[in-house]
């Protein structure tokens, strides 16, 4: 378990990460493993690139492919279509 991550979801606030090449902005909203046992996490992105050319959304992030993350002090509310309750992680280490 990653604890820039899980304190980053716990404490709401905004982290700055490289995804597949990209440095993204993201609120991260639930952080735990999927059905594959990968850990992930689910979370908003607000600014950056990605593969799929949407700068802004909600993402899903496998951790095995996240390097260089940094604990923003910028905090961040829930947005209002999260929904904890997330079926794709199975085993949740922190959430919203």
């Amino acid at each position: 378990m990653n604890t820039t991550i899980h304190q980053a979801v716990k404490e709401k606030r905004v982290l700055e990460l490289r995804y597949h090449g990209y440095s993204r902005i993201v609120e991260p909203h639930i952080y735990g493993k999927d059905k594959n046992g990968e850990e992930v996490i689910r979370c908003y992105q607000l600014a950056g690139g990605s593969e799929s050319g949407e700068r802004a959304g909600w993402k899903l992030l496998k951790m095995k492919d996240v390097v260089l993350v940094h604990l923003a002090e910028t905090h961040f509310l829930p947005r209002p279509e999260y929904q904890p309750e997330d079926t794709v992680i199975r085993q949740v280490f922190s959430r919203l």
